[in-house]
Protein backbone atom coordinates (compact mmCIF):
# COMPACT_ATOMS: atom_id res chain seq x y z
CA UNK A 1 0.00 0.00 0.00
CA UNK A 2 1.20 3.47 -0.08
CA UNK A 3 2.31 5.15 2.96
CA UNK A 4 3.88 8.27 4.63
CA UNK A 5 6.90 7.36 6.16
CA UNK A 6 8.87 9.01 8.68
CA UNK A 7 12.61 7.66 8.18
CA UNK A 8 14.21 9.65 10.48
CA UNK A 9 13.37 12.68 12.71
CA UNK A 10 13.28 16.20 10.91
CA UNK A 11 11.83 19.02 8.94
CA UNK A 12 8.33 17.78 7.24
CA UNK A 13 8.11 20.45 5.00
CA UNK A 14 10.91 19.36 3.12
CA UNK A 15 9.35 17.25 -0.11
CA UNK A 16 9.29 13.52 0.56
CA UNK A 17 12.77 11.83 -1.13
CA UNK A 18 14.06 15.21 -2.49
CA UNK A 19 16.98 13.81 -1.10
CA UNK A 20 18.33 10.36 0.29
CA UNK A 21 18.45 12.43 3.65
CA UNK A 22 14.81 13.61 4.14
CA UNK A 23 12.66 13.10 7.26
CA UNK A 24 9.89 11.63 5.16
CA UNK A 25 9.51 9.15 2.54
CA UNK A 26 6.70 7.76 -0.14
CA UNK A 27 6.25 4.05 0.17
CA UNK A 28 4.23 2.41 -2.78
CA UNK A 29 5.05 -0.63 -1.58
CA UNK A 30 4.43 -0.59 2.70
CA UNK A 31 2.72 -4.00 3.86
CA UNK A 32 -0.76 -3.73 4.10
CA UNK A 33 -1.17 -4.04 7.92
CA UNK A 34 -3.05 -7.52 8.88
CA UNK A 35 -6.07 -8.32 11.16
CA UNK A 36 -4.50 -8.24 14.87
CA UNK A 37 -7.19 -9.99 16.78
CA UNK A 38 -10.79 -11.52 16.24
CA UNK A 39 -12.06 -8.05 17.14
CA UNK A 40 -9.99 -5.81 14.83
CA UNK A 41 -10.72 -3.97 11.55
CA UNK A 42 -9.05 -3.06 8.55
CA UNK A 43 -10.29 0.75 7.15
CA UNK A 44 -9.58 1.87 4.22
CA UNK A 45 -8.79 5.70 4.68
CA UNK A 46 -10.08 8.30 2.91
CA UNK A 47 -9.09 11.47 4.39
CA UNK A 48 -6.78 12.08 7.35
CA UNK A 49 -5.92 15.31 9.57
CA UNK A 50 -2.68 16.90 9.67
CA UNK A 51 -2.54 18.46 13.20
CA UNK A 52 0.14 20.60 14.35
CA UNK A 53 1.16 17.37 16.90
CA UNK A 54 2.06 15.29 13.86
CA UNK A 55 3.98 18.60 12.57
CA UNK A 56 6.23 18.00 16.40
CA UNK A 57 6.09 14.37 16.29
CA UNK A 58 8.28 14.27 12.88
CA UNK A 59 10.58 16.88 14.18
CA UNK A 60 10.92 14.79 17.84
CA UNK A 61 9.47 17.67 19.62
CA UNK A 62 6.53 16.05 20.48
CA UNK A 63 5.71 14.81 24.39
CA UNK A 64 5.92 11.11 23.16
CA UNK A 65 8.26 10.10 20.83
CA UNK A 66 8.17 6.95 18.17
CA UNK A 67 10.88 4.59 17.22
CA UNK A 68 12.03 4.96 14.14
CA UNK A 69 10.77 4.61 11.50
CA UNK A 70 7.09 5.18 11.79
CA UNK A 71 4.21 6.07 9.84
CA UNK A 72 2.73 9.79 10.95
CA UNK A 73 -1.33 10.38 11.63
CA UNK A 74 -3.66 10.52 13.94
CA UNK A 75 -7.49 11.06 13.16
CA UNK A 76 -9.06 9.60 10.23
CA UNK A 77 -12.00 8.82 8.39
CA UNK A 78 -13.09 5.76 6.29
CA UNK A 79 -14.60 2.53 5.20
CA UNK A 80 -14.51 -0.83 6.89
CA UNK A 81 -13.04 -3.15 4.45
CA UNK A 82 -12.35 -6.32 6.27
CA UNK A 83 -13.38 -7.34 9.85
CA UNK A 84 -12.50 -9.99 12.55
CA UNK A 85 -14.69 -12.91 13.10
CA UNK A 86 -15.86 -11.47 16.29
CA UNK A 87 -16.83 -8.31 15.31
CA UNK A 88 -20.07 -7.35 15.99
CA UNK A 89 -20.74 -3.47 16.05
CA UNK A 90 -19.28 -2.71 12.19
CA UNK A 91 -19.79 -4.21 8.94
CA UNK A 92 -17.54 -4.18 5.15
CA UNK A 93 -18.57 -1.03 3.70
CA UNK A 94 -19.47 1.18 7.19
CA UNK A 95 -18.34 4.33 7.43
CA UNK A 96 -16.10 5.36 10.04
CA UNK A 97 -13.51 7.25 12.22
CA UNK A 98 -11.56 7.22 14.89
CA UNK A 99 -7.93 8.45 15.96
CA UNK A 100 -4.43 6.70 16.12
CA UNK A 101 -1.47 7.10 18.22
CA UNK A 102 0.22 6.95 14.74
CA UNK A 103 -0.83 5.39 11.60
CA UNK A 104 -2.86 7.37 9.66
CA UNK A 105 -0.96 9.04 6.74
CA UNK A 106 -1.70 5.56 4.87
CA UNK A 107 -4.20 3.82 2.82
CA UNK A 108 -4.81 0.85 5.20
CA UNK A 109 -5.43 1.27 9.00
CA UNK A 110 -6.01 -1.46 11.50
CA UNK A 111 -7.97 -1.01 14.93
CA UNK A 112 -10.10 -2.48 17.35
CA UNK A 113 -13.77 -2.20 16.97
CA UNK A 114 -14.21 -0.34 20.48
CA UNK A 115 -11.73 1.94 19.00
CA UNK A 116 -13.48 3.36 15.96
CA UNK A 117 -16.70 5.61 15.74
CA UNK A 118 -19.83 5.30 13.27
CA UNK A 119 -20.19 8.38 10.98
CA UNK A 120 -23.67 9.36 11.39
CA UNK A 121 -25.73 9.57 7.36
CA UNK A 122 -25.43 12.49 6.01
CA UNK A 123 -21.97 13.85 7.82
CA UNK A 124 -19.29 13.93 5.24
CA UNK A 125 -16.58 11.80 5.20
CA UNK A 126 -13.66 14.25 4.99
CA UNK A 127 -15.09 16.17 7.53
CA UNK A 128 -15.45 13.43 9.97
CA UNK A 129 -11.97 12.48 9.41
CA UNK A 130 -11.00 16.46 10.74
CA UNK A 131 -13.08 16.06 14.35
CA UNK A 132 -11.73 13.96 16.55
CA UNK A 133 -8.49 15.91 17.43
CA UNK A 134 -9.48 19.15 17.24
CA UNK A 135 -13.05 18.85 18.16
CA UNK A 136 -12.27 16.58 20.67
CA UNK A 137 -9.52 18.78 22.33
CA UNK A 138 -12.23 21.26 22.81
CA UNK A 139 -15.07 19.17 23.28
CA UNK A 140 -13.05 17.75 26.64
CA UNK A 141 -11.42 21.11 27.53
CA UNK A 142 -14.53 22.92 27.70
CA UNK A 143 -16.92 20.87 28.54
CA UNK A 144 -15.24 18.06 31.15
CA UNK A 145 -12.67 20.40 31.80
CA UNK A 146 -14.00 23.75 32.48
CA UNK A 147 -17.67 22.80 32.32
CA UNK A 148 -18.46 26.12 30.44
CA UNK A 149 -21.72 27.59 31.08
CA UNK A 150 -24.12 29.94 29.57
CA UNK A 151 -23.71 33.48 30.22
CA UNK A 152 -19.43 32.98 30.64
CA UNK A 153 -16.94 35.12 29.42
CA UNK A 154 -14.82 32.59 27.03
CA UNK A 155 -11.45 33.86 25.24
CA UNK A 156 -10.23 31.82 22.54
CA UNK A 157 -6.35 32.43 21.75
CA UNK A 158 -5.29 31.44 18.32
CA UNK A 159 -8.82 31.43 17.38
CA UNK A 160 -8.72 30.36 13.41
CA UNK A 161 -6.86 27.18 13.89
CA UNK A 162 -8.20 23.82 13.59
CA UNK A 163 -8.71 23.61 17.78
CA UNK A 164 -9.42 27.10 18.01
CA UNK A 165 -12.23 27.40 15.18
CA UNK A 166 -13.40 23.99 17.23
CA UNK A 167 -13.41 25.94 20.72
CA UNK A 168 -15.25 29.04 19.18
CA UNK A 169 -18.32 26.60 18.33
CA UNK A 170 -18.59 24.44 20.97
CA UNK A 171 -18.74 27.78 23.10
CA UNK A 172 -21.45 29.26 21.23
CA UNK A 173 -22.88 25.99 21.90
CA UNK A 174 -22.47 26.26 25.09
CA UNK A 175 -24.22 30.03 25.50
CA UNK A 176 -20.85 31.84 26.60
CA UNK A 177 -20.12 35.23 25.21
CA UNK A 178 -17.52 34.52 22.70
CA UNK A 179 -14.25 36.42 22.13
CA UNK A 180 -11.82 35.28 19.28
CA UNK A 181 -8.06 36.34 18.99
CA UNK A 182 -6.48 36.04 15.41
CA UNK A 183 -4.23 37.38 13.34
CA UNK A 184 -5.06 39.37 9.78
CA UNK A 185 -7.82 40.62 7.84
CA UNK A 186 -8.81 37.01 6.29
CA UNK A 187 -8.72 34.95 9.17
CA UNK A 188 -10.81 38.33 11.40
CA UNK A 189 -13.64 38.48 8.59
CA UNK A 190 -13.63 34.42 8.90
CA UNK A 191 -14.41 34.34 12.45
CA UNK A 192 -17.20 37.34 12.42
CA UNK A 193 -18.84 34.94 9.54
CA UNK A 194 -19.42 32.37 12.53
CA UNK A 195 -21.07 34.86 14.90
CA UNK A 196 -18.34 34.93 17.00
CA UNK A 197 -19.32 38.02 19.69
CA UNK A 198 -15.87 39.48 19.07
CA UNK A 199 -12.71 39.63 17.27
CA UNK A 200 -9.61 41.03 18.47
CA UNK A 201 -6.74 41.26 15.18
CA UNK A 202 -3.75 41.21 16.49
CA UNK A 203 -2.21 42.60 13.50
CA UNK A 204 -3.83 45.70 14.92
CA UNK A 205 -3.98 45.71 18.34
CA UNK A 206 -3.19 44.09 21.05
CA UNK A 207 -5.20 41.83 23.25
CA UNK A 208 -5.23 43.52 26.37
CA UNK A 209 -6.97 46.60 24.65
CA UNK A 210 -9.22 45.01 22.30
CA UNK A 211 -10.68 42.97 24.68
CA UNK A 212 -11.01 45.06 27.52
CA UNK A 213 -13.13 47.47 25.23
CA UNK A 214 -14.76 45.02 24.23
CA UNK A 215 -15.93 43.85 27.50
CA UNK A 216 -16.96 47.72 28.95
CA UNK A 217 -19.70 47.93 26.31
CA UNK A 218 -20.97 44.42 27.31
CA UNK A 219 -20.67 45.90 31.63
CA UNK A 220 -18.81 43.03 31.57
CA UNK A 221 -15.91 42.16 34.46
CA UNK A 222 -13.58 40.08 32.69
CA UNK A 223 -12.47 36.66 30.85
CA UNK A 224 -13.78 33.38 32.94
CA UNK A 225 -12.25 31.05 30.57
CA UNK A 226 -8.94 31.08 28.39
CA UNK A 227 -8.60 28.85 25.87
CA UNK A 228 -5.05 28.74 25.04
CA UNK A 229 -3.27 26.66 22.46
CA UNK A 230 -0.29 29.88 21.35
CA UNK A 231 1.63 29.99 24.67
CA UNK A 232 4.10 33.11 24.86
CA UNK A 233 4.03 36.27 25.45
CA UNK A 234 0.47 35.95 24.06
CA UNK A 235 -0.37 33.80 27.47
CA UNK A 236 0.75 36.65 29.59
CA UNK A 237 -0.65 39.45 28.53
CA UNK A 238 -4.09 37.61 28.74
CA UNK A 239 -3.69 36.55 32.25
CA UNK A 240 -4.53 40.53 32.88
CA UNK A 241 -7.96 40.11 31.68
CA UNK A 242 -8.89 37.19 33.89
CA UNK A 243 -11.81 37.31 36.46
CA UNK A 244 -11.61 35.85 39.98
CA UNK A 245 -12.24 32.10 39.47
CA UNK A 246 -11.53 31.82 35.67
CA UNK A 247 -10.15 28.87 34.32
CA UNK A 248 -7.15 28.56 32.10
CA UNK A 249 -7.12 25.61 29.68
CA UNK A 250 -3.65 25.02 28.73
CA UNK A 251 -3.66 23.77 24.93
CA UNK A 252 -0.60 23.68 23.08
CA UNK A 253 2.30 25.99 22.81
CA UNK A 254 1.67 27.04 18.74
CA UNK A 255 4.05 29.90 19.15
CA UNK A 256 6.82 27.87 20.44
CA UNK A 257 7.43 29.30 23.78
CA UNK A 258 6.29 27.82 27.10
CA UNK A 259 4.63 30.66 29.10
CA UNK A 260 5.26 30.59 32.91
CA UNK A 261 1.64 31.30 35.06
CA UNK A 262 2.70 32.80 38.02
CA UNK A 263 1.11 30.82 40.97
CA UNK A 264 1.51 33.49 43.61
CA UNK A 265 -1.39 35.40 41.09
CA UNK A 266 -2.92 32.24 40.45
CA UNK A 267 -3.59 31.68 44.46
CA UNK A 268 -4.85 35.41 44.97
CA UNK A 269 -7.57 35.61 42.34
CA UNK A 270 -8.11 31.56 42.77
CA UNK A 271 -7.76 30.74 39.48
CA UNK A 272 -8.06 27.12 38.26
CA UNK A 273 -5.16 25.69 35.92
CA UNK A 274 -5.89 22.34 33.76
CA UNK A 275 -3.30 20.89 31.73
CA UNK A 276 -5.18 19.24 28.25
CA UNK A 277 -3.55 16.61 27.08
CA UNK A 278 -6.22 14.93 24.94
CA UNK A 279 -4.47 11.81 23.81
CA UNK A 280 -3.52 10.66 27.12
CA UNK A 281 -7.59 10.44 27.76
CA UNK A 282 -7.06 7.16 25.89
CA UNK A 283 -5.29 5.52 28.40
CA UNK A 284 -6.07 6.80 31.13
CA UNK A 285 -9.65 7.50 31.00
CA UNK A 286 -11.35 6.34 27.97
CA UNK A 287 -15.19 7.04 28.15
CA UNK A 288 -14.38 10.73 28.42
CA UNK A 289 -13.17 10.49 24.97
CA UNK A 290 -15.96 7.97 23.54
CA UNK A 291 -18.55 10.43 24.86
CA UNK A 292 -17.28 13.38 23.71
CA UNK A 293 -16.50 11.95 19.95
CA UNK A 294 -20.67 10.56 19.93
CA UNK A 295 -21.80 13.59 21.01
CA UNK A 296 -19.60 15.79 18.61
CA UNK A 297 -20.63 13.39 15.67
CA UNK A 298 -24.27 13.66 17.17
CA UNK A 299 -23.57 18.05 16.52
CA UNK A 300 -21.64 17.14 12.78
CA UNK A 301 -24.67 15.46 11.88
CA UNK A 302 -27.55 17.89 13.30
CA UNK A 303 -25.11 20.94 11.57
CA UNK A 304 -24.65 22.25 14.93
CA UNK A 305 -21.02 22.54 14.12
CA UNK A 306 -19.26 22.55 10.57
CA UNK A 307 -15.97 22.15 10.05
CA UNK A 308 -13.87 24.30 7.81
CA UNK A 309 -11.66 22.43 5.89
CA UNK A 310 -8.83 25.28 4.44
CA UNK A 311 -6.85 23.01 1.84
CA UNK A 312 -6.97 19.02 0.84
CA UNK A 313 -3.76 17.43 -0.44
CA UNK A 314 -2.42 14.60 -1.85
CA UNK A 315 -0.31 12.21 0.53
CA UNK A 316 2.59 13.18 -2.07
CA UNK A 317 2.19 16.77 -1.31
CA UNK A 318 2.36 16.19 2.60
CA UNK A 319 5.01 18.46 3.05
CA UNK A 320 2.92 21.50 1.74
CA UNK A 321 0.28 20.96 4.33
CA UNK A 322 2.63 20.99 6.99
CA UNK A 323 4.18 24.12 5.83
CA UNK A 324 0.69 25.72 5.89
CA UNK A 325 0.53 24.82 9.54
CA UNK A 326 3.90 25.84 10.03
CA UNK A 327 3.65 28.92 8.46
CA UNK A 328 0.27 29.89 10.09
CA UNK A 329 -1.55 29.79 6.46
CA UNK A 330 -4.64 27.97 7.78
CA UNK A 331 -7.87 28.71 8.59
CA UNK A 332 -9.58 25.71 10.39
CA UNK A 333 -8.38 22.22 9.26
CA UNK A 334 -5.91 20.85 6.61
CA UNK A 335 -6.39 17.75 4.80
CA UNK A 336 -4.54 14.60 3.01
CA UNK A 337 -7.36 12.55 1.19
CA UNK A 338 -6.72 9.44 -0.76
CA UNK A 339 -9.52 10.29 -3.37
CA UNK A 340 -11.20 13.26 -5.12
CA UNK A 341 -12.55 14.77 -2.09
CA UNK A 342 -15.66 16.31 -4.25
CA UNK A 343 -16.20 12.39 -4.48
CA UNK A 344 -15.88 11.58 -1.21
CA UNK A 345 -19.61 11.97 0.03
CA UNK A 346 -21.87 11.20 2.34
CA UNK A 347 -23.18 8.41 0.21
CA UNK A 348 -19.92 6.06 0.39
Amino acid sequence: MEALVCRKLGDPTTPPDSSTTTALTISTSHPIPTLTSPTSIRVQIKSTSLNYANYLQILGKYQEKFPLPFIPGSDYSGVVESVGPNVTKFKVGDRVCSLANTGSFARFIVVDEKDLYRVPDGCDLVAAGALPVAYGTSHVALVHRANLKAGQVLLVLGAAGGVGLAAIQIGKICGATVIAAARGTEKVEFLKSLGVDHVVDLSKEGVIDGVRAFLKTKKLKGVDVLYDPVGGKLTKESMKLLNWGAQILVIGFASGEVPLIPVNIALVKNWTIHGLYWGSYKYNNPSVLEDSLKELLSWLARGLITINISRSYKLQEANLAFSDIRDRKVIGKVMITFDDPKTITSKL
